[in-house]
């Protein structure tokens, strides 16, 4: 027996008498499978191969650079968008004189759908989450007084990626900035919209090919600008497990690369300017481990396609601290949740990162509560020491086993999709929407239950909540403007200008001759609409659509032997006895939002405690909402918003159930959705508002009191 397993022995002995239990109770099984001891030795990183690696050389597991942030920290971002494009430049503006060192935008939700803002379909969507564009003329105001010679600029954007980096570079043009000094990156990652985020346009295919036209361009013209952000940041905030998370964005970036090369493109010409983006929560010491595992993992893959230059296998990543991990109960909490998830990012080695505002599980950030949340990171950077050091978790027994436990078990994952034949193939059977949606609902019940501790929400939670001032924006005075400048643009541009340009992208797309976003490109300069490009696009490809499917026996399973589970089926065959039928609700996203991490996870739960379930597709209207409901005939719509649109969807759809004398179905709403607004949706008939952090049996309960309190009033 080794020196160290005596000790590790003798430390066994004394910790059962000191704590009167054995050290195998105090294992922590994480919800990747991953097992979690109270002690790390020597032993555990004995077999270990990476430990010898130097930051800057393969596998790159102590980081993409030598010097890491001893010669540069990383780079500061704030993510947002305002409503409009002049809101959100002078929020860009004062963040640069803050301190912010490059520009992350977040699009409304119409644009990323692709259509513009007079379009009936995103009534309620227009300037909330985001900021809308319609065309080059709103960029170029989004971005005046930035240099973008200057200053990097990320964007998030996915559907209508070809318009929106099209009008980014005739909008640098007219700034006197030439595309080959712009810096910055486009998300451009749609597999993964296609298994969770849901802001997809055209069907896999063809925007696969988008993406590898987005390469190919970039590479020839835009040598400075990074052409995709392989993302998993959106998997986690869906519910991924880490491992997930992992395993999942490193086979979409194999995907994208396989995707390059068919186009003829050289591995070592656009290897280097392609880019992942990663969620951090809070296991703190996992996820500095899952970038040092990514780097590891990323380096093997890209070794497959044989690259002659080093910097080719390096995987560069830009973070962002949850969402998810966001509560509107106590929300100061956030503040400090947000600063150790900055931390656990920095240690992880990312390149670039955005600390969420602690506002934002309630509505967009203030100015106020973003100040805060870049200051978590001029702090990190200036106070904390952090950066002085190079990798300073390397050699650390418990941090290196992690990284070497994630690697492994996410490259069987990666092994597994591989055997499917590809993520393109697994995406398009299910797999990993299915296993994402599993593991957000598991980890949800374990959440309402108290078994996973929420500070504040579930455990330590204050009797009286002082409110916090939050922003609202003004969605109809939004959309009024952005339609007065459309019809502007339209009155003033040259009309066959417009109609050649869009009859060339048409072709291309088409054809499958030529490039995309090239003809894109003169679309925008012809002032051609985001709306009108996309749908050219939609003529030659088509719309994509999906029929949601909800996973079942996991709510079920964990409560099981839990008495307010058994008095909940007990109600619930009550009133199935008294109506003659199982009470029947309908789940239903409307206008654009694709995030449906609730919704799915709510349909699930109701599902398994006995409700007839009809999960509604996304993005519908609230007539056609209205008319699914009323199809299926059930007793309650349960609307799922996550977007802000909550104040114009909900009281059209509670009109339009009137209007097709269908009142009888009760409302309700739930997710982000600020207090000060629950009276409003009460004064337009929605029957109950249950916020972030209602715990799912509480609301089945609530259901069915007002289930109950119809059946009384009935005459």
């Amino acid at each position: 027996m080794t020196t160290a397993r005596k000790s590790v022995e003798a430390w066994r002995g004394l910790a059962e008498r000191e704590i009167n239990a054995s050290a195998d109770t105090l294992v922590w099984k994480t919800p990747e499978g991953i097992d979690v001891k109270p002690l790390y030795t020597a032993d555990d990183i004995a077999a270990i191969d990476h430990l010898g690696a130097l930051p800057g050389f393969d596998p790159f597991i102590r980081g993409p650079r030598a010097t890491m942030y001893a010669g540069r920290p990383w780079t500061i971002r704030q993510y947002a968008g305002f409503s409009t494009a002049e809101a959100s430049n002078a929020f860009y503006r004062k963040a640069l004189a803050a301190g912010q060192q490059g520009v992350s935008v977040a699009f409304d939700l119409a644009t990323h759908r692709g259509y513009d803002s007079d379009h009936t379909r995103v009534v309620g969507d227009v300037g909330k989450a985001g900021v809308a564009i319609d065309s080059v003329e709103d960029m170029k105001i989004l971005f005046d007084g930035i240099p973008l010679d200057k200053v990097s600029v990320s964007m998030t954007m996915n559907g209508a990626v070809i318009p929106i980096l099209a009008n980014f570079i005739v909008a640098g043009e007219e700034q006197g900035v030439s595309r080959t000094q712009l810096s910055g990156t486009i998300q451009n990652d749609i597999l993964k919209e296609f298994m969770v985020r849901n802001t997809y346009i055209y069907p896999p295919e063809p925007s696969m090919r988008i993406i590898a036209d987005i390469i190919e361009y970039t590479a020839r013209e835009m040598p400075k600008f990074n052409s995709i952000s392989i993302s998993g940041y959106h998997m986690q905030e869906a519910g991924a497990t880490l491992v997930q998370e992992l395993a999942f964005t490193l086979a979409d970036g194999r995907e994208y690369v396989r995707a390059a090369l068919n186009k003829g493109l050289d591995v070592d010409a656009f290897a280097g300017r392609l880019s992942f983006f990663f969620a951090i929560g809070m296991n703190f010491f996992m996820e500095a481990a899952k970038l040092r595992a990514a780097r590891l993992l990323w380096t093997r893959i890209m070794k497959e396609f044989n690259p002659k230059k080093p910097s080719s296998l390096m995987l560069r990543t830009h973070c962002q601290t949850s969402g998810v991990s966001l509560q509107e109960q106590d929300p100061y909490n956030n503040i400090v949740r947000t600063a150790f998830e900055a931390m656990s990012a920095a240690l992880g080695g990312t390149q670039s990162l955005h600390t969420n505002s602690f506002d934002e599980a309630i509505a967009l950030p203030t100015e106020f509560s973003a100040r805060i949340a870049r200051n978590t990171q001029l702090i990190l950077q200036h106070e904390t020491g952090v950066t002085k050091v190079v990798d300073p978790l390397a050699g650390s027994y418990y941090v290196e086993s992690l990284t070497a436990e994630l690697a492994d078990k996410a490259w069987a994952l990666i092994e597994e999709v591989e055997q499917r034949g590809g993520m393109a193939k697994a995406v398009d059977a299910g797999l990993p929407k299915r296993l994402i949606e599993e593991a957000a609902t598991r980890k949800q019940a374990a959440i309402d239950k108290g078994d996973e501790v929420i500070v504040g929400v579930n455990k330590y939670r204050l009797e009286q909540e002082d409110p916090i001032d939050t922003l609202e924006i003004d969605n109809s005075a939004v959309r009024q403007a952005q339609v007065a400048r459309l019809e502007k643009i339209r009155r003033q541009r040259d009309p066959k200008w417009v109609e050649a340009a869009l009859a060339s992208l048409e072709a291309v797309a088409r054809s499958g001759q030529g490039n995309i976003l090239e003809a894109a490109v003169e679309a925008s300069r012809a002032r051609a609409s985001v709306g009108e490009i996309s749908d050219a696009l939609r003529r030659a490809f088509g719309d994509h659509a999906t029929v949601p499917e909800v996973v079942g026996d996991i709510y079920g399973e964990a409560y099981a032997d839990e008495p307010e589970y058994k008095t909940l089926l007990t109600r619930l065959e009550r009133i199935s006895a008294v109506i003659g039928e199982t009470p029947r609700i309908m789940v239903a996203k409307l206008g654009q939002d694709g995030h449906d991490r609730g919704a799915k996870v709510v349909a699930s739960a109701f599902g398994d405690i006995g409700f007839e379930v009809l999960a509604g597709p996304l993005f519908q209207t609230p007539d056609e909402a209205a008319e699914m409901a009323m199809s299926a005939k059930v007793h309650v719509i349960g609307v799922s918003s996550l977007a802000a649109g909550h104040k114009t969807l909900l009281p059209q759809l509670v009109e339009s159930l009137k209007g097709k004398g269908a009142e009888d179905i009760i409302v309700v709403c739930g997710g982000v959705v600020p207090r000060r607004d629950y009276d409003f949706l009460s004064d337009h008939g929605v029957a109950a508002v249950f916020g972030p952090g209602t715990n799912v049996l509480d609301a089945a309960n609530a259901v069915l009191d007002l289930m109950e309190g119809k059946l009384r009033n009935q005459p």
